[in-house]
């Protein structure tokens, strides 16, 4: 039975790894982290249009000619968990300029104690992507970064 778990443990470990995640924990609380996460303006930078804090909103993010993609918000949880569905993206420094479309931006938020802990992950970035570096690089500095000072400093 105990090797069991294990096997199924690990099967899970692996479905689990390939797609870019990254946690963090800060002091402040879920609603907290809630309300900044879907103040996109606020830590990512680039052009943004459109609305990004309601069920069904669709916002397209602009930087430069570089990159281009157009989210729309399926599943907001209040203090829980955030979920942009990338309908439309466009990245000019691959080959296959559409990697992101039809990839899921996740943001789950949970008390730990008396933190808060926020998971975001790229559902389909994985490893294969030629952009999967880069993004990753990207990402880590957005929500490690911007995102995470922005939580910590922000009077919401």
């Amino acid at each position: 039975m105990l090797q069991m778990l294990s096997v199924h443990s690990d099967h899970k470990e692996r479905d689990m790894n390939p797609n870019f995640t990254t946690t963090f924990t800060v002091d402040q609380t879920p609603e907290e982290a809630f309300a900044v996460i879907n103040n996109v303006r606020g830590w990512w930078s680039g052009e943004i249009e459109g609305g990004t804090d309601k069920l069904g909103d669709e916002f397209t993010y602009r930087h430069e000619d570089v990159h281009y993609s157009k989210q729309k918000i399926t599943e907001l949880i209040p203090s829980k968990k955030v979920v942009w569905h990338v309908v439309d993206g466009y990245l000019n420094f691959v080959q296959d300029k559409t990697e992101w479309t039809n990839t899921e931006i996740t943001f789950e938020i949970a008390k730990n104690g008396d933190k808060t802990e926020i998971r975001f992950t790229h559902v389909g970035l994985v490893p294969e992507f030629e952009c999967f570096d880069s993004c990753s690089n990207a990402w880590g500095y957005y929500i490690n970064g911007s995102l995470r000072s922005l939580i910590t400093t922000s009077k919401e």
